[in-house]
């Protein structure tokens, strides 16, 4: 609870910010990201042990390519329903829930979409923190993974372990590492469509 009233107040104070003054950030985002994923990995690898990653096998692929298949799909669904463009609906959903990258990495083409994007790529961790204790009785702990997209390798991470087990803790990290490798390259791509 308290992460989300945290997110909501920094989203208004961000609105606040560029609306009285709009600073020139560049790619100081991205640098940032990259700091935190990189300092993820310093703890992964403080935790996990490399023949531990080797016994998932296949898993450990199929998951996030699936997950990004559904989210693009989802997506496209989305903007046929609403009547928009369905690039903006794939990049909306290739976004997987990584909203620090997709509302700016869209909002470069199209603020209105940055805006959509991000909000609804932030819907969809909520909704995962949300769902995630519901659907784990009645759905496989492995499949569940998915609905938390890119976050499951940050901020979804503690709630999957601590409800799902801690034998779910890699398979989440590993599902949200390979859609953060996978996301800014699909996404790049769909928005120079």
């Amino acid at each position: 609870m308290i992460l989300s009233v945290c997110i909501v107040l920094m989203l208004i104070a961000g609105i606040f910010a560029g609306y009285f003054y709009a600073p020139d950030l560049g790619k100081f985002y991205e640098i940032i990201l990259y700091l935190i994923i990189f300092l993820i990995g310093i703890e992964l690898g403080q935790s996990f042990k490399l023949t531990e990653i080797r016994k998932l096998g296949i898993l450990a692929i199929k998951l996030p390519l699936a997950t990004m298949t559904g989210s693009m799909l989802g997506g496209v669904t989305t903007a046929l329903l609403l009547k928009m463009k369905l690039k903006w609906g794939l990049a909306i959903g290739a976004g997987c829930g990584w909203y620090s990258l997709t509302g700016p990495l869209i909002a470069k083409y199209s603020p209105i979409y940055g805006t959509l994007g991000f909000l609804a790529n932030i819907g969809r961790e909520l909704i995962a923190i949300l769902l995630y204790p519901l659907l784990l009785k009645i759905t496989k702990k492995e499949i569940i993974i998915s609905i938390g997209g890119a976050t499951t390798m940050d901020t979804t991470l503690p709630i999957i372990t601590k409800l799902g087990g801690p034998e779910l803790a890699l398979i989440a990290f590993i599902h949200g590492f390979v859609l953060t490798i996978l996301i800014p390259i699909v996404l790049s791509f769909i928005v120079q469509l």
